[in-house]
């Protein structure tokens, strides 16, 4: 069955799909998203999200003081290890300034600056209502515009010839349907909700990891475009991977389940020992090292130890942390080796030197003597009682995906820009993230090239039409 065609084919539901919607619809192109999700859970990671990383040269109301271009792209060279494209980088935080304004035109509105141990009051631009208003926002926006939405409807094929978008076949309650369109845009996400596919990088213990966000990311349409030609970016083992409480659903358990608590104590494996500087750099420029650290562990499982002058300083988990009078006690209900978790705490706090405590920089508490060391907030544990929250692997979006150019148009393998194809957010996110992550930059890859795709797309279907007839005067 076929359905009429569009100017623009937009697959994915989230952040990038509706800039990238809305932007090309702005630009005179009808529009068709389609979302592989029912709508309740229409939207895919956004659903999760809290706030974006912009650029900007002054305090705002939102946002207590300028964040230049310079430094946002320190901030991202330090997380990645350079390990990033740097004139694609520079473009994004360039147009990112842009952003606050362009979204806010677009129904979503901000809150007021944050403090506390999040640290990203300057930074980072918090959502009104969190990330399903936002999303909620821009479908308002996008279908009072007269962008078309279809729910439940999973992209199954691709006819793309010589780097052509030519039709996708689409599956709808069980129905196959193909749908035409003149340019075509990929947002659908990564791969980490396919389980095997996290395998073919990780191993068997990929068995072992929670995926924080939908479980509709399977990397359908990122699989089928590499098979069509499209060039490939990213290594499938880089991600964006965070220590989650282990007692967190298998999918979807989003920010609830992520514990900001490493920085306040000491991080031990299934063995009862340490293995790295839990206080080495501000929470959200360390926080997404966590995952993989916790993944080369045994069992990939690890336990966060603290103690009662710590509990009321970070945003807890959804579940309660285990409690108990005593360490041996507390080691009892962890099912770790009670001497061996004794030993290490109190190697830990032999090791402290005095400081001054100081949650929102990098004070001067630290070890001396110990390996691995603790840099910074380091407080001994001894004030009863004491705590502990499980942690695994929690994965939020893998970055093995299209090389795409600054106008967002997908790369073939023969090094060619495709004809009409364009890509936005996850899906590309490695071209910008080669490992590492700062919170709040994945919404802002998605806005960022979600808009530029839509915009790039409408050009291309205006750029193709085909000449007014013209009509000679005897």
């Amino acid at each position: 069955m076929t359905i009429r065609d569009y100017d623009v084919l937009i697959a994915g539901g989230g952040n990038a799909a509706l800039c990238a919607a809305i932007s090309a619809r702005r630009g005179g192109a009808s529009v068709l998203v389609v979302e592989a999700a029912p709508r309740f859970y229409r939207g895919g990671n956004t659903r999760h999200t809290r706030n974006m990383r912009c650029a900007h040269d002054s305090a705002t109301e939102t946002l207590s003081g300028p964040y230049y271009e310079e430094e946002f792209f320190e901030d991202l060279l330090r997380v990645t290890g350079g390990k990033t494209d740097e004139k694609l980088a520079r473009m994004m935080i360039a147009e990112s300034k842009d952003m606050l304004n362009w979204i806010v035109e677009q129904g979503v509105r901000f809150q007021p600056s944050l403090g506390g141990t999040l640290s990203l009051g300057r930074t980072n631009s918090f959502f009104l209502g969190g990330g399903r208003a936002m999303l909620n926002a821009l479908y308002r926006t996008a279908e009072q515009l007269g962008v078309e939405v279809r729910y439940d409807t999973e992209v199954v094929d691709l006819d793309i010839v010589d780097g052509r978008f030519r039709s996708a076949t689409v599956l709808h309650r069980g129905q196959r349907q193909s749908i035409a369109a003149k340019a075509f845009v990929a947002a659908s996400g990564g791969f980490e909700a396919n389980i095997d596919w996290l395998k073919e990088g990780w191993g068997e213990i990929a068995e072992n990891f929670l995926i924080r966000g939908t479980p509709y990311n399977r990397g359908t349409v990122l699989k089928m475009l590499i098979e069509s030609g499209a060039q490939q970016i990213g290594d499938p083992t880089q991600c964006h991977a965070v220590a989650i409480d282990a007692r967190a659903p298998k999918y979807d358990g989003g920010i609830i389940t992520r514990l900001d608590c490493v920085v306040f104590g000491i991080v031990v494996n299934r063995d009862a020992q340490r293995f790295y500087d839990e206080g080495e750099d501000v929470w959200p420029k360390r926080y997404a090292i966590w995952g993989r650290l916790v993944a080369a562990q045994p069992d990939q499982i690890a336990y966060i130890i603290f103690d009662a002058r710590s509990l009321e300083l970070f945003m807890p988990s959804l579940f309660p942390p285990v409690k108990a009078m005593t360490i041996p006690d507390l080691a009892g209900k962890l099912g770790v080796d009670a001497s061996a978790l004794e030993k290490t705490v109190s190697d830990f706090n032999a090791a402290v030197q005095p400081g001054t405590f100081d949650h929102t920089s990098l004070d001067d508490c630290r070890t001396e003597g110990l390996f691995p060391p603790k840099t910074h907030w380091a407080r001994r544990i001894e004030e009863a009682p004491f705590y502990a929250y499980p942690v695994r692997p929690g994965i939020t979006f893998t970055y093995l995906g299209v090389r795409v150019n600054e106008q967002s148009r997908m790369m073939m393998a023969d090094g060619r820009p495709a004809a009409n194809m364009f890509a936005a957010g996850e899906i590309m996110a490695g071209n910008v993230l080669g490992q590492g992550y700062a919170a709040g930059i994945g919404m802002t890859i998605g806005s960022v090239f979600g808009r530029i795709a839509g915009r790039e797309a409408a050009a291309e279907v205006r750029a193709n039409l085909p000449a007014p007839a013209t009509m000679e005067i005897a």
